[in-house]
């Protein structure tokens, strides 16, 4: 079976800036994917490159083994990408839009999906509203129920949830996951790294057009081991301990980075000898903003 994305030594260049420096990953069928980095790395370059919109400068790109260039048809028919910007024909209704976005597909008769789609985003009260009557999060509900459409088997949402509130976010990702149990493959982009620790088997992390971290979610937190250690304390941090020092917060707790959990009991020696009380403790992991965060500063 084919890949469903397959990306192999892919560079982009605008003059002399390269927005992409020979990219190569392989997302297969039904995985639930995260492509994360800062602004700039080059993850919007990529889907672009992906969806058709822009052509690389070298290298290969596939979506279910047809080439997003010399196969463009097939590519656009198996992809759907909701972008992150919001762009909207104003002249028509929500359902006149998911209508004729079908029909760019070539699809008659797809009445029944259409009001499904509608119905799983809470688009059903707007759905024969003019698409400039709504407000920014149900544009961006639209864009998504247009990227679902033609029932792609590839999905990439590019910042879905930028800018909309809980409710819609919560609607979205049970219609998501829904639809990556059903076979779907799905490749995220977010700045909410807390979805992607949810949502994501596998991550890649981008910086300045380079991969700079691939593996699954669980492994990129299992390789950074360290844990932090919250106190309220009703004394001074003893000086030995300051270099641990991560935060110090205004209500008066201090947060520790250790590098391993064996470092704990020298925390709780060290406040023993010390004198000082220990009013509250806590133990916590590195989620996955902390690993990216680790792993941007060593890039």
């Amino acid at each position: 079976m084919n890949p469903a994305i397959e990306v192999i030594n892919v560079t982009k260049r605008y003059g002399s800036l390269q927005a992409l420096a020979g990219i190569s990953l392989s997302v297969e069928p039904g995985e639930f994917f995260g492509l994360l980095g800062p602004n700039g790395a080059g993850k919007t370059t990529l889907i672009s490159i992906l969806a058709g919109l822009t052509r690389a400068s070298s290298g290969e790109a596939r979506i279910l083994g047809h080439d997003v260039a010399a196969d463009y048809r097939g590519a656009r028919h198996a992809l759907g990408v909701v972008p992150q910007e919001l762009v909207f024909d104003p002249f028509f209704t929500v359902r006149e839009a998911l209508t004729i976005q079908s029909g760019y597909f070539g699809l008659r008769n797809n009445r029944a999906w259409i009001d499904e789609v509608i119905e799983n985003l809470d688009l059903a009260d707007k759905a024969d509203v003019n698409m400039r009557a709504l407000s920014g999060g149900m544009k961006r509900r639209v864009l998504v129920a247009q990227a679902l459409v033609h029932k792609p088997p590839v999905i990439v949402l590019d910042e879905p949830t930028a800018g909309v509130d809980v409710e819609l976010r919560q609607a979205l990702w049970r219609f998501i996951r829904r639809l990556n149990r059903d076979g779907h493959t799905i490749v995220l982009t977010t700045h909410y790294l807390e979805e992607a620790e949810a949502l994501c088997g596998r991550v890649a992390m981008l910086k300045q057009g380079r991969i700079v971290a691939l593996d699954r979610t669980e492994n990129l937190l299992r390789l950074h081991s360290g844990c932090y250690v919250e106190l309220r304390l009703g004394g001074e941090l003893p000086a030995q301990l300051e270099p641990r020092v991560a935060e110090r917060r205004e209500d008066g707790a201090i947060r520790l980075a250790l590098p391993d959990y064996a470092e704990v009991e020298r925390v709780m020696a060290a406040l023993r000898e010390s004198g000082v009380a220990v009013q509250e403790m806590e133990i916590m992991q590195p989620d996955l903003e902390e690993v990216f965060v680790q792993i941007m500063q060593k890039a």
